[in-house]
């Protein structure tokens, strides 16, 4: 009688089962956007939506590099986004050469004022609408941004939960803490060169290593930042 309760399977169940190995892609949370570098997508399975997301390195680690791949991705496909520039450090012609649709993106400038720089994501977060938010504060001076009180970073956090918006925070170091869904750091590898070593050699970018801290995982790995031109 047991028997005659279970469904009755196809005949080609068996070949469409697969064993987990060989799923080349596992995405950690329920909703994400693409980030548009293939290393990172098959790792992390993207950008989560509805969460704070923490891009964390020192200078030239390659964070600017992962931004412009997400809004170019998020652009191309038809969503809005939103650029918070805390220190006014963003370059559109670099963006539209990776590939950003700048008619999709709203670039809010903050001249160096971190204050206006957290009251203007949050006016964005709260308006909504938005497929990618990122709030830059990689040229703050990390003093300053350890006066941002936890309490401002929970805010932000209710606000983007169950929504459709990816909200990137581009630092120095980790400062969101618990309010992070996912938290990568980021940092510069070896020299991309082009030529020959006995002669005249030209830099064509740099390696980026990653590594998720948050949610922590054994994975970690890099991909190739190209210079522009």
């Amino acid at each position: 009688m047991g028997a005659a309760l279970l469904p009755k399977l196809p005949p080609s169940f068996p070949e469409q089962v697969r064993p987990l190995s060989a799923v080349t892609q596992i995405s950690w949370f329920s909703s994400t956007i693409c980030i548009g570098i293939p290393q990172l997508d098959a790792a992390l399975g993207g950008i989560p939506r509805g969460a704070l997301t923490e891009i964390c390195g020192p200078p030239s680690s390659g964070r600017s590099t992962l931004l412009d791949s997400v809004l170019a991705k998020a652009s191309a496909e038809g969503e809005f986004c939103a650029l918070v520039d805390a220190c006014d450090a963003f370059d559109p012609d670099s963006a539209a050469a990776a590939g950003v649709v700048l008619d999709q993106l709203l670039w809010v400038r903050c001249g160096r004022n971190v204050e206006h720089a957290l009251k203007a994501a949050d006016l964005v977060l709260h308006a909504g609408g938005f497929g990618v938010v990122a709030l830059d504060l990689c040229e703050v001076a990390p003093r300053d941004v350890r006066r941002i009180p936890l309490s401002c970073w929970y805010r932000f956090r209710r606000v983007v939960e169950g929504t459709s918006t990816a909200f990137l925070v581009l630092e120095q170091e980790t400062y969101a803490r618990q309010c992070a869904s996912l938290s990568l750091e980021m940092s510069r590898g070896k020299e991309i060169w082009s030529g020959t070593p006995a002669c005249s050699q030209l830099l064509r970018g740099f390696e980026v290593r990653w590594a998720p801290r948050k949610p922590t995982r054994s994975v970690t790995g890099y991909f190739d930042a190209r210079l522009v031109g």
